[in-house]
C-alpha cells in the first residue's frame, strides 16, 4: 500500500468521524434548545413570539457547528491538501 493510499484511507475515515461526531452534539444541543422553547412557550403564552426569534437564533448559532464540520469533511475528501505534498 502506497502513501497516497494512506492518506486516501485516513482522509475519508477522518471525515465519516467528523461528520459523525459533529452532527452529535448540535443535534443533542437543538434538542434541548427546542425542549426549553416549548417549556417556555407553555409557561408563558405571550411571549411565544420572543422566544420562538430567540430560538431560532440559538438554532441557527448551533447549526453553524455542524456545518463547519461538514466543510472539513468536504475539504478532506475533495481538496485535501496532503494530496499535493504526497504526489509532488
Amino acid at each position: 500500500m502506497s502513501s497516497i493510499d494512506l492518506i486516501g484511507i485516513a482522509s475519508i475515515f477522518t471525515a465519516g468521524l467528523t461528520i459523525a461526531i459533529g452532527s452529535i452534539g448540535p443535534a443533542l444541543g437543538e434538542a434541548k434548545a427546542l425542549a426549553q422553547a416549548l417549556d417556555s412557550v407553555a409557561q408563558q403564552p405571550d411571549e411565544s413570539s420572543t422566544i420562538t426569534r430567540t430560538l431560532f437564533v440559538g438554532l441557527a448559532m448551533i447549526e453553524s457547528t455542524a456545518i463547519y464540520c461538514f466543510v472539513i469533511a468536504i475539504i478532506l475528501i475533495f481538496a485535501n491538501p496532503f494530496w499535493n505534498h504526497v504526489t509532488g
